[in-house]
């Protein structure tokens, strides 16, 4: 079995190879191709992820190569964990649209919309070139805004599933809070990715959800960053991406009086690629836990294993609606529990939502659909069309300044952009 890794030079990936190695026996991997355009820091994670399955008995090979054609050819699955314009673009993302008054965020709000912008189209291209040479490989989505870009690649005809961190690290928080194995834990999540809330936490079939906020709420709204009182007034359990919404002007005013994420991350990523560079470390460093994206090897691989295993389980994924959410267009992508087996992913029913919730989601699908718009077509017109439409900026001033900003900071990436 081969699997691909398109940024595979990510200073992430041994987080990846950690869980290829501990899993083994789920996901019989046998070569991992590590595909980068950065040669240095390829061969650095290349060689520190030879090491760490060397270490643990495993017998994969690790093939690196800047090569798309060349790393994807024979792949059974193909993980796209990319970054485009790296933690420079990251951080003006972060920071630019504070000066509008506005969240910055990655992933959310303007700044998650000037990724999708610079991101949308290399995805495709990427896209195009695993359909020609691994015709039947699964693409599994990691790259952000990952509804966007999920959405882009199913509308282009890909075999591709979105996955995202958030559920499977509520699985895992609250399974220790319980005091279980996480599988004994499932979820009633639903939303859009970075845009989700638990309605229910079941363990053995049961739902536990009132139990957990009784005992722990206040451990879990502030691990969360908003007020005990919210949960136990919703009864439900918001993804840390809905203080962004629920908050917003407190993140603002925090966020203008410290660094951004981009530049903590970037100093993380200097120290790791000096020890991937000592050929004697051969475990996951410890600093990795703090670099984000916890669990996501365990996610990656139950996924691949269940899609090319036919193993018909259920796992939260971002997949096309299709019905789902009754409020929404069937081609929009949701963040739901689905059903995996070698034909892809299928939705489970959803209980109906409570309009607190439905009205957020149906917002903020449309935006990402004017998103997508613009990431494929080009345009200042839509790229301001999307920011009015998003329930952070939504004001014409603003997404006009906002457009004017986002454009000229990313014209580099953005061929469309006169000069």
């Amino acid at each position: 079995m081969k699997l691909a890794v398109v940024g595979g030079g990510s200073t992430y990936t041994p987080e990846l190879i950690d869980g290829f190695a501990r899993l083994r026996d789920d996901l019989p991997i046998t070569e991992i191709a590590l595909i980068d355009p950065h040669a240095e820091r390829l061969e650095l994670v290349a060689g520190v992820s030879r090491r760490m399955l060397a270490r643990s008995g495993h017998p994969a090979k690790v093939v690196a190569t800047s090569s798309v054609e060349e790393g994807v050819a024979g792949a059974q699955a193909v993980l796209f964990q990319l970054r485009v314009g790296g933690q420079a673009a990251r951080n003006v993302d972060e920071t630019l649209p504070l000066q509008c008054g506005c969240v910055g965020q990655e992933t959310t709000g303007a700044g998650g919309l000037a990724k999708a912008l610079r991101t949308v189209p290399v995805v495709l291209d990427l896209a195009e070139r695993v359909r020609e040479h691994a015709p039947d490989a699964w693409i599994v989505d990691f790259t952000n805004p990952v509804g966007i870009v999920t959405r882009a690649l199913l509308d282009a005809g890909h075999r591709a599933i979105g996955l995202c961190n958030v559920a499977i690290g509520f699985q895992r928080t609250f399974a220790s809070h319980l005091g279980v194995e996480p599988g004994r834990v499932s979820l009633g999540h639903v939303g859009l990715n970075h845009l989700t809330w638990e309605r229910a936490v079941y363990l053995d079939g049961e739902d536990v959800l009132p139990r957990l906020l009784a005992e722990h709420g206040e451990e879990i709204a502030d691990s969360i960053g908003l007020p005990v009182e919210l949960f136990a007034r919703l009864g439900v359990v918001p993804s840390y991406y809905l203080r962004y919404f629920y908050a917003h002007d407190i993140v603002v005013a925090e966020q203008r009086t410290k660094p951004s994420r981009a530049d903590e991350v970037a100093a993380m990523e200097a120290q790791l690629l000096e020890m991937y560079a000592d050929p004697a470390v051969d475990t996951k460093p410890e600093l990795l836990g703090k670099r984000g994206g916890a669990f996501y090897s365990e996610a990656a691989v139950a996924l691949i294993a269940s899609l090319l295993g036919d193993r018909g389980d259920v796992q939260v994924v971002n997949t096309r609606n299709a019905g789902t959410l009754p409020f929404l267009p069937d081609e929009a992508v949701i963040e739901v529990p689905a059903t995996i087996t070698a034909a892809g992913a299928a939705p489970l029913p959803i209980d109906p939502l409570d309009p607190l919730y439905s009205g957020l989601i149906a917002n903020v699908s449309a935006y990402e659909s004017l998103a997508l718009d613009a990431a494929i077509h080009g345009g200042a017109d839509r790229v301001r069309n999307a920011l009015l439409a998003h329930p952070l900026i939504g004001q014409e001033a603003i997404a006009g300044e906002l457009t004017d900003l986002l454009l000229e900071a990313n014209a580099a990436h953005l061929p469309w952009v006169k000069p």
